[in-house]
Protein backbone atom coordinates (compact mmCIF):
# COMPACT_ATOMS: atom_id res chain seq x y z
CA UNK A 1 0.00 0.00 0.00
CA UNK A 2 1.22 3.47 -0.76
CA UNK A 3 0.70 6.47 1.48
CA UNK A 4 -2.50 8.34 0.70
CA UNK A 5 -3.51 11.95 1.33
CA UNK A 6 -7.29 12.49 1.52
CA UNK A 7 -9.79 15.07 2.76
CA UNK A 8 -11.65 14.09 5.94
CA UNK A 9 -14.87 15.97 6.75
CA UNK A 10 -16.50 16.32 10.14
CA UNK A 11 -20.18 16.74 10.87
CA UNK A 12 -22.20 16.80 14.10
CA UNK A 13 -24.96 14.31 13.29
CA UNK A 14 -25.33 14.34 9.51
CA UNK A 15 -22.42 12.25 8.19
CA UNK A 16 -24.69 9.48 6.90
CA UNK A 17 -26.91 11.97 5.04
CA UNK A 18 -23.95 13.98 3.69
CA UNK A 19 -22.01 10.95 2.48
CA UNK A 20 -25.10 9.46 0.80
CA UNK A 21 -25.49 12.82 -0.96
CA UNK A 22 -21.83 12.80 -2.08
CA UNK A 23 -22.34 9.26 -3.40
CA UNK A 24 -25.14 10.62 -5.65
CA UNK A 25 -22.72 13.30 -6.86
CA UNK A 26 -19.58 11.18 -7.41
CA UNK A 27 -20.89 7.61 -7.54
CA UNK A 28 -18.80 4.84 -6.00
CA UNK A 29 -18.94 2.60 -2.97
CA UNK A 30 -19.82 3.97 0.46
CA UNK A 31 -18.90 2.22 3.70
CA UNK A 32 -20.24 3.41 7.04
CA UNK A 33 -19.16 2.32 10.54
CA UNK A 34 -20.87 3.45 13.73
CA UNK A 35 -19.43 4.34 17.13
CA UNK A 36 -21.21 1.25 18.51
CA UNK A 37 -19.41 -1.06 16.06
CA UNK A 38 -16.03 0.06 17.44
CA UNK A 39 -17.20 0.52 21.04
CA UNK A 40 -15.82 4.05 20.66
CA UNK A 41 -18.22 5.87 22.99
CA UNK A 42 -19.94 5.16 26.28
CA UNK A 43 -22.54 7.83 25.44
CA UNK A 44 -25.70 5.96 24.41
CA UNK A 45 -26.76 8.96 22.29
CA UNK A 46 -23.68 8.43 20.10
CA UNK A 47 -24.04 4.72 19.34
CA UNK A 48 -25.61 5.26 15.90
CA UNK A 49 -23.37 8.18 14.97
CA UNK A 50 -20.91 7.49 12.17
CA UNK A 51 -17.38 6.98 13.46
CA UNK A 52 -15.95 6.51 9.97
CA UNK A 53 -17.36 6.80 6.46
CA UNK A 54 -15.44 6.30 3.25
CA UNK A 55 -16.61 6.92 -0.30
CA UNK A 56 -14.37 5.41 -2.97
CA UNK A 57 -15.16 6.17 -6.60
CA UNK A 58 -14.30 4.29 -9.78
CA UNK A 59 -12.13 7.29 -10.72
CA UNK A 60 -9.98 6.79 -7.61
CA UNK A 61 -11.40 9.65 -5.53
CA UNK A 62 -11.61 8.97 -1.79
CA UNK A 63 -13.65 11.12 0.58
CA UNK A 64 -13.86 10.31 4.28
CA UNK A 65 -16.01 11.72 7.09
CA UNK A 66 -17.28 11.18 10.62
CA UNK A 67 -19.71 12.59 13.15
CA UNK A 68 -18.03 14.72 15.80
CA UNK A 69 -18.52 13.26 19.30
CA UNK A 70 -20.70 15.34 21.64
CA UNK A 71 -17.71 16.01 23.93
CA UNK A 72 -15.78 17.71 21.11
CA UNK A 73 -16.33 21.17 19.69
CA UNK A 74 -17.96 21.37 16.28
CA UNK A 75 -17.77 24.53 14.18
CA UNK A 76 -18.92 24.48 10.56
CA UNK A 77 -16.22 25.96 8.35
CA UNK A 78 -13.45 24.30 10.35
CA UNK A 79 -14.88 20.80 10.09
CA UNK A 80 -12.17 19.21 8.00
CA UNK A 81 -8.86 17.43 8.39
CA UNK A 82 -6.28 16.06 6.04
CA UNK A 83 -5.83 12.31 6.43
CA UNK A 84 -2.51 10.55 5.87
CA UNK A 85 -2.84 6.78 5.74
CA UNK A 86 -0.89 3.75 4.64
CA UNK A 87 1.22 0.91 5.97
CA UNK A 88 4.74 2.37 5.78
CA UNK A 89 5.19 2.94 9.51
CA UNK A 90 8.59 4.72 9.42
CA UNK A 91 7.43 7.15 6.72
CA UNK A 92 4.11 7.91 8.40
CA UNK A 93 5.67 8.30 11.87
CA UNK A 94 8.18 10.68 10.30
CA UNK A 95 5.35 12.77 8.85
CA UNK A 96 3.58 12.68 12.23
CA UNK A 97 6.65 13.87 14.11
CA UNK A 98 7.18 16.77 11.72
CA UNK A 99 3.50 17.79 11.60
CA UNK A 100 3.12 17.68 15.39
CA UNK A 101 6.35 19.65 16.04
CA UNK A 102 5.36 23.15 17.10
CA UNK A 103 1.68 22.23 16.88
CA UNK A 104 -0.83 20.58 19.18
CA UNK A 105 -1.33 16.83 19.60
CA UNK A 106 -5.09 16.27 19.90
CA UNK A 107 -4.84 12.47 20.12
CA UNK A 108 -1.45 10.74 20.43
CA UNK A 109 -0.39 8.36 17.67
CA UNK A 110 -1.14 5.04 19.37
CA UNK A 111 -3.10 1.79 18.93
CA UNK A 112 -6.75 2.28 17.96
CA UNK A 113 -9.86 0.12 18.48
CA UNK A 114 -9.74 -0.92 14.80
CA UNK A 115 -6.23 -2.37 15.10
CA UNK A 116 -4.13 0.33 13.42
CA UNK A 117 -2.14 3.14 15.00
CA UNK A 118 -3.97 6.47 14.81
CA UNK A 119 -3.33 10.03 15.93
CA UNK A 120 -4.65 13.55 15.41
CA UNK A 121 -2.78 16.84 15.58
CA UNK A 122 -3.06 20.47 14.52
CA UNK A 123 0.10 21.77 12.89
CA UNK A 124 1.68 25.13 13.69
CA UNK A 125 -0.35 26.69 10.86
CA UNK A 126 -3.72 25.54 12.27
CA UNK A 127 -4.31 22.68 9.83
CA UNK A 128 -5.85 19.53 11.35
CA UNK A 129 -4.17 16.23 10.45
CA UNK A 130 -5.05 12.57 11.05
CA UNK A 131 -2.45 9.83 10.64
CA UNK A 132 -3.45 6.16 10.37
CA UNK A 133 -0.80 3.45 10.11
CA UNK A 134 -2.41 0.18 8.95
CA UNK A 135 -1.60 -2.82 11.11
CA UNK A 136 1.00 -0.94 13.16
CA UNK A 137 0.23 -1.07 16.87
CA UNK A 138 2.64 1.25 18.66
Amino acid sequence: MTTQLNPYLGFRDTTREAMEFYRTVFGGELTLSTFAEFEASDDKAEQNKIMHAMLTTDDGLVLMASDTPNRMEYRPGTNYSVSLSGDDEPVLRGYWDKLAAGGTVVMPLEPSPWGDSFGMCVDKFGVSWMVNIAGAPA
